[in-house]
């Protein structure tokens, strides 16, 4: 009888640090050895030891902190950012993101007429198939360790019967600004879900392998609660957490 195949170098190195957290060997919050005593201890290359971090962090047992090293997660350990979201004004009277973070976008939006799918259809309360603006930008901060994908949907009849029915508005948050000129009193809702990137978005937001993406959809509505436009905002999860405020209904 054959003996078994001998297992990767990789998912040695994966086994062994995973059953040194789980029988509690390197408790949550403790650093693990650096890559370089890894490679010396099993006498690999550190290409060989980061593919069997990253089987670990796939799992959500390891978390890499950018200039500290590896360490054992802990359930409730804080994150290195905290997104407030929302809108606000700035000291101009500019719309802008709660978050204050400076994004660059990376080439200018420019418009594109889609037509409306039956999901966002449904959710801006149009029939589908009806003509759209839509607008992509790829967002980074920080010298690039912030990354979002951000997409914006005016539906055709928003625009219609305003300055904007030959031209196209301009991307949020100038949108914003936009639709209180035609008149709108705006107020935003956001809806937000956690799941696994498509391989372009892994690339685009630079992900690592098992880290999913959060996908907000924020509905700008106008006081009688008529959808006026959709964005699409698409962001790492890893060691990232969003803060909502909100109030009493009355």
């Amino acid at each position: 009888m054959e003996s078994g195949r001998r297992k990767a170098r990789y998912q040695e190195i994966a086994d062994h640090l995973r059953d040194r957290i789980m029988d509690g060997t390197f408790p949550a919050g403790q650093p693990l050895p650096s890559e370089e005593q890894l490679a010396r201890e099993f006498g690999v290359s550190r290409p060989t030891v980061r593919q069997g971090i990253s089987e670990l962090r796939a799992a959500g047992l390891v978390e890499v902190l950018m200039g500290r090293g590896m360490f054992v997660r802990s359930p409730h350990a804080r994150p290195n950012t905290t997104r407030p979201r929302g809108v606000r004004r700035d000291r101009d009277g500019r719309y802008v993101e709660a978050d204050a973070i400076r994004w660059t976008t990376r080439e200018e939006p420019v418009a594109t007429r889609t037509d409306a799918p039956l999901v966002l259809a449904d959710m801006l309360r149009v029939a589908p198939g009806e003509p759209m603006f839509t607008y992509d930008e790829l967002q980074t901060a920080e010298h690039g360790r912030l990354r979002q994908a951000h997409r914006t949907y005016v539906p055709f009849s928003v625009l219609e019967n305003t300055p904007y029915a030959d031209a196209a508005p301009p991307p949020a948050p100038q949108l914003y600004a936009a639709l209180e000129r035609i008149g709108h009193e705006l107020h935003w809702t956001e809806n937000v879900r956690s799941r696994m990137p498509l391989p372009d978005e892994a690339t685009a937001l630079h992900l690592a392998d098992g880290v999913p993406l959060f996908q907000v959809l924020r509905l700008t509505l106008n006081r009688h609660q008529r959808p006026l436009a959709l964005e699409e905002f698409k962001i790492s999860s890893d060691d990232l957490e969003m803060s909502y405020g909100f109030g009493i209904p009355t």
